[in-house]
């Protein structure tokens, strides 16, 4: 059941309408507030002395255009605190630190055994990824605002975690009590997906779209998905697990166990086996992930080209294209995104394919408005997100918000 939204709530969305307002221009007035907001002036200027009594809007100058008195611009004060966003991914972690204003500051890599590491050997990872990004940034603990932590697998409100990554499917809850004890910061804890929707909402084309999909392509493949303005989490917080929806029927062995998953054939493994099913004997045939989806995008940009390259691209275009197809056909939002290193990495070579497969598979009518395109956030956008979530949280510790965080340590 939906509870009803209580004028506390309110008041907390347009706190949140405000910020995303300040953080998106860098600086605004009051009145520019109002015009993106759809807030009031009124409204606006009591919201903008609540952030400023808490240390997070400063006046950044004025402006004098026009014949009236010069207008106090308006900023988010970056050094109100820090802020962690932390990606775990299966064969590394990066912690990066960002002020308040969500401006990255500084970021540390820790690589990590992908040969099913332990729970204590994640959390040894992501402890030392979080001291050694403090200590080079020279940040005291006492500074930091939160930490966000996106964890491969599903993470729900009941700690529980299931079998869709089942190299963490088992760790994920106990990974969760050992950085209880250790991390010593607010914690949010999250799926990667939906820190990428969340990253996408504040600094992408969420900001404009009410519905959307962002489909995460890298070595898994997943889907952050937005509803009328909030990131969609499901009953058992496992909503977009989309690359393990089935693609081909009997198809090929996917990591999770069952056959023809979307991942096992647009996922970059599921990529460089279309290439090996072509031509087995290419010299990208056998080349780490990374190496094999950029030389793919090299390839494919040289003059002359390689049939064996548009071949690859061809099917993959064909198998993302039905692939979002249904998942279009099912959500009908209006902004379709891809995110993640394969999508940056390949760009338009992918998306104009896509874009006609897309087109000329789906339902009749159920793809007419949907935008496709490459995410703009670029970077790493689960840390991004994960540090926007974290923001969210110190403001809700501070009781500027009513945001309900999934998971808050």
């Amino acid at each position: 059941m939906v509870g009803k939204r209580s004028s506390r709530d309110i008041r907390s969305e347009s706190r949140l309408d405000v910020l995303h307002g300040l953080l998106s221009a860098g600086t605004s007035t009051r009145n520019e507030l109002a015009q993106t907001t759809g807030l009031s002036v009124a409204t606006v200027a009591t919201i903008v002395q609540e952030l400023r009594g808490e240390g997070l809007v400063v006046d950044a100058g004025s402006s004098a255009l026009g014949a009236g008195r010069p207008t106090t611009m308006l900023r988010v004060n970056g050094e109100r605190g820090r802020i962690l966003g932390i990606d775990v991914a299966e064969t590394y972690v990066r912690a990066i630190v960002f002020d308040a204003s969500l401006e990255e500051v500084g970021s540390v890599e820790v690589p990590m055994d992908e040969s099913l590491p332990s729970a204590s050997s994640v959390t040894e990872s992501i402890v030392r990824a979080v001291d050694t990004a403090l200590r080079e940034t020279a940040i005291d603990r006492e500074r930091v605002l939160g930490a966000g932590i996106a964890l491969p697998g599903l993470v729900s409100a009941e700690e529980s975690a299931d079998a869709v990554a089942p190299r963490w499917a088992a760790r994920n809850v106990e990974v969760l009590r050992q950085l209880r004890q250790r991390i010593g910061l607010p914690l949010v804890v999250e799926n990667p997906l939906k820190a990428i929707a969340t990253a996408e909402l504040w600094f992408g084309r969420g900001r404009t779209a009410s519905s959307m999909v962002i489909a995460n392509l890298g070595t898994g493949v997943g889907a952050g998905i937005v509803l009328e303005g909030k990131i969609l989490r499901g009953a058992t917080h496992s909503a977009g697990e989309w690359g393990h929806a089935v693609l081909v029927l009997d198809g090929r062995a996917c990591r999770c166990g069952r056959r023809g998953c979307v991942e096992a054939y647009v996922g970059a493994p599921g990529i460089q086996l279309t290439l090996r099913e072509i031509a087995p004997e290419h010299e990208l045939a056998d080349a780490a992930q990374r190496d094999f989806i950029e030389g793919l995008a090299s390839a494919h940009r040289k003059s002359g080209g390689d049939p064996v390259i548009e071949e690859v691209l061809s099917r993959t275009a064909h198998y993302l294209g039905v692939a979002l197809g249904d998942l279009a056909a099912i959500i009908d939002p209006e902004v379709l995104m891809l995110t993640g290193w394969t999508a940056w990495a390949l760009g338009d070579d992918l998306v104009e394919p896509t874009k006609q497969e897309l087109q000329r598979r789906a339902p009749v009518g159920a793809t007419t408005p949907i935008d496709l395109g490459v995410s703009t956030v670029r970077g790493s956008s689960v840390a991004i997100g994960m540090a926007t979530l974290a923001f969210e949280r110190f403001l809700g510790d501070v009781g500027l918000s009513t945001t309900r965080l999934p998971l808050a340590l």
